[in-house]
């Protein structure tokens, strides 16, 4: 039987994961966590094969998680989720010891699909992941997002994005003020001054297809 935790902070959505892994045979929802630290408390405590992890949370990010989980040595596979198109990371998922990386609108068969094969020790990226790393269009330490943090790099995609410092903070659920530093960082050590010289950076390192970019 293949232990799962779901870690997410939105009730709906550990509601519809449930629904979906308590109809597979070898499949037990043991514990959930509406954010990153309970989330990984839970972790700790059950150390269930499987961690269905979401990537923005207000307190710990899935990446934060990963890690923490990771540096604790845990016998626990993260498999992170995240909104289609918010996080074009997958490398800097595996690197922090992601064992898995799905879309939440994948379907419900690739999800138990990922989840059978992570728990049997093997990795999972969709297939359209999978193709652009191999092409080598994401991220890698080479480019100047490498020096940014986890909370960096996810306000610099959401700003490239198009998103305003609002509607990121309601997102990640942080502050105007707190949102505002993390621009102001990342702003510096990219050198740049404005988010059209960020979304046109992003684009040239391969961190996001030009479609989707919404800066003109």
């Amino acid at each position: 039987m293949i232990r799962v935790v779901l870690v997410d902070d939105h009730a709906l959505m550990r509601t519809g994961l449930r629904m979906i892994l308590e109809k597979q045979p070898d499949m037990e929802v043991v514990g959930e966590a509406e954010d990153g630290e309970p989330g990984l408390a839970l972790i700790k405590r059950l150390q269930p094969q499987v961690a269905l992890v979401d990537l923005h949370m207000p307190r710990l990010s899935g990446i934060e998680v990963t890690e923490r989980v990771r540096r604790a040595k845990l016998p626990t596979r993260i498999v992170v989720l995240t909104i289609a198109g918010e996080s074009p990371f997958p490398r800097r998922l595996l690197e922090a010891g992601a064992s898995g990386y799905l879309t939440k609108g994948c379907p419900a068969e690739e999800l138990v699909r990922a989840i059978r094969q992570v728990a049997d020790g093997r990795r999972y990226l969709s297939a359209d992941v999978a193709q652009q790393m191999a092409l080598g269009n994401l991220a890698n330490s080479d480019t100047p997002f490498g020096d940014l943090s986890t909370r960096e790099l996810e306000v610099a995609m959401m700003l490239a994005q198009g998103l305003t410092a609002k509607q990121i903070g309601v997102r990640l659920k942080l502050s105007d003020k707190t949102v505002a530093t993390y621009k102001y960082r990342l702003f510096e050590k990219l050198a740049i001054d404005n988010v059209v010289t960020l979304a046109h950076l992003a684009t040239l390192h391969g961190l996001m297809d030009a479609a989707h970019t919404r800066i003109t």
